[in-house]
């Protein structure tokens, strides 16, 4: 969460002093509305694309400790699952193969979905 809360403000702190912010002051634009319709929408999506790695290597870290026994063992998870699955594995491969997909299928949605919103939400990607 400190991390976040340190890219959203380097990113505010780095935009406050564009060209595009200059103008909407000569303009006389408030400060109110510079910082919600000129700063935040340009300093959302590295925040965003940031929270959707943190959620990918959240995942992944969850199930390799769970994988490695660290874990509660009386809680379903994709680790333990994979984990209860080494003991069979040369005769019953996908008991740890499906798990393992489903983490990576996880991962990757998460991860394609922090850049569809970055795509969408990033105003530099608007004009093409």
């Amino acid at each position: 969460m400190a991390g976040a809360a340190r890219l959203t403000r380097a990113e505010f702190l780095s935009l406050r002093n564009r060209e595009f912010v200059q103008a909407g002051k000569t303009l006389g634009m408030k400060d109110v509305q510079l910082i919600l319709g000129e700063i935040l929408p340009n300093a959302l999506p590295p925040v965003i694309v940031y929270a959707s790695v943190v959620m990918a290597v959240a995942i992944l870290l969850e199930s390799a400790l769970a994988f490695l026994r660290l874990s509660d063992p009386n809680v379903a998870s994709w680790g333990n699952l994979i984990g209860l699955g080494r003991d069979v594995l040369r005769v019953q491969w996908y008991v740890s193969a499906i798990p393992g997909i489903a983490i990576l299928v996880t991962v990757l949605a998460v991860s394609l979905v922090g850049q569809g919103l970055n795509d969408a939400l990033n105003p530099r990607l608007k004009s093409r």
